[in-house]
């Protein structure tokens, strides 16, 4: 698999609403992505809803060999516009029906639970029996083929694994938020994909400092270093950074090249920014609350 996938939540409107003001582009980058090699695609029913998801099955259908896309369930958007967590049991089983028919697929590559365990402020009453029990019913029925959690926190991924084998956790994980990094540990010790959402904090440390030295050293974009930095950072990493402009598309793939030519010590320099050790689930860097608040309004 391409560790450099793609996340397609800036596929949708304003806000992740409704749909792109281009949907023909939207369906051109999704296969400009394929083009360049791209064999992961991150998205949500919540993208839209159903937008994403219904453009990436026009745009993509028949699946090529090798392509997966991780679909999230669980979550979904309140009147408002919200993001709340839709983890009733009757919820995911119907989400995962919706998502099969949106995307035009008979069974799911990959479907991520929506957890609540590592964004301050949202809860569930719902037990993760029920809950993941839906997916894996829905696994022994052949509707999916593998399961993933999306903000799990460490305890939340020990007690899924007693119900069931983890393929992929989706957590934040970027440069100035490591609160993700006791489940990174858990995953690469197990052999589990790690999936960071965010990884560029919606856009935002494209202008931090330390990241300059080595984009001037190789002539590249800050932006594609700290991907770069996620890519060194653990090899359980698979990278999803979003956008809808062709040409950051190619950036973001090229960041792969880039990974191979940080120095180890600009490496060990990054990871240093923050003290990992002390870095705690409950309190994401203000940046990526930031992100919560207007993802699909930056790096389109």
């Amino acid at each position: 698999m391409n560790r450099v996938g793609y996340g397609a939540m800036q596929l949708a409107g304003s806000n992740v609403w409704g749909p792109p003001d281009d949907p023909e582009t939207a369906r051109r980058v999704l296969r400009l992505a394929v083009e360049l090699g791209v064999t992961f695609f991150d998205t949500a029913n919540a993208y839209g809803p159903r937008t994403v998801n219904r453009l990436i099955g026009e745009a993509l259908r028949p699946f090529p060999e090798g392509v997966i896309v991780g679909n999230k369930v669980g979550a979904g958007r309140g009147p408002d516009g919200s993001w709340i967590i839709t983890d009733h049991p009757d919820t995911v089983r119907r989400q995962v029906h919706e998502a099969l028919a949106d995307l035009g697929a008979e069974a799911s590559e990959l479907t991520y639970l929506r957890l609540a365990g590592d964004t301050p402020g949202t809860h569930s009453d719902v037990p993760l029996e029920d809950s993941l029990g839906v997916l894996v019913e829905l696994r022994d029925q052949g509707l999916i083929r593998r399961i993933g959690l999306s903000g799990a926190s460490p305890e939340m991924l020990t007690h899924a694994q007693k119900m069931t084998p983890i393929a992929a956790v989706q957590n934040r994980f970027n440069l100035l938020d490591r609160s993700g990094v006791q489940v990174l540990a858990d995953c690469e010790v197990q052999g589990i994909m790690f999936v960071p959402y965010f990884p560029l904090a919606s856009g935002q440390l494209a202008s931090y400092d330390e990241l300059a030295g080595p984009a001037e050293r190789l002539g590249v974009t800050p932006a594609q270093v700290a991907l770069a930095w996620l890519l060194r950072r653990s090899p359980a990493m698979v990278v999803i950074p979003g956008t809808a402009n062709p040409a950051h598309l190619r950036a973001n793939i090229a960041a792969a090249e880039v990974a191979k030519n940080l120095t180890d010590a600009e490496v060990a320099r990054l990871t240093g920014l923050v003290d990992e050790s002390k870095a705690v689930i409950a309190q994401p860097h203000q940046s990526t609350l930031d992100a919560l608040r207007s993802a699909a309004e930056s790096h389109r």
